[in-house]
């Protein structure tokens, strides 16, 4: 059963579905690089990304940008769900330590929250390989701003 917002233990204050937040993601660069969201939990949301000729380097590793793009993507999308209609999030500040090279199979990013506040959040995302391994670590610090019309 998927958490609810409201929910003791559920950070997140809007509704939302995997198939809502994969249906939003069509024609955008998640799509083009096969990013899926595939979990939502109370605190926290995950997605997978595929290893092949669309995310690799030339040397036949993961791109990191790929990596990094699939955090602020699981980041981004997880802070947009706690916060009002009024508002929303977007990145001001993201790094990543890539810790370990992938060169093929999927990779699965966990966002999980280490600040929810009314101006600013920060997102921790760990990006592991299809055996556990600990491939990148990233943080995004999100602003959380006034929703324009």
């Amino acid at each position: 059963m998927q958490p609810r917002a409201g929910d003791a233990g559920v950070i997140f204050r809007k509704a939302t579905s995997l198939e809502d937040l994969n249906g939003a993601s069509r024609n955008t660069a998640m799509a083009a690089l096969g990013i899926v969201f595939t979990e939502i939990g109370g605190d926290f949301l995950r997605g997978t990304m595929p290893v092949d000729a669309r995310t690799r380097q030339p040397y036949g590793l993961l791109h990191g940008g790929a990596s990094v793009l699939l955090a602020e993507s699981l980041g981004s999308s997880a802070g947009n769900l706690c916060v009002d209609d009024a508002h929303m999030c977007v990145g001001i500040e993201i790094n990543a330590n890539h810790l370990a090279g992938v060169r093929e199979g999927v990779v699965t990013g966990t966002a999980r929250p280490l600040h929810v506040g009314r101006s600013t959040q920060v997102w921790e995302i760990r990006v592991e390989d299809d055996h556990g391994r600990l491939a990148c670590v990233s943080r995004l610090t999100l602003a959380v701003v006034p929703r324009r019309a």
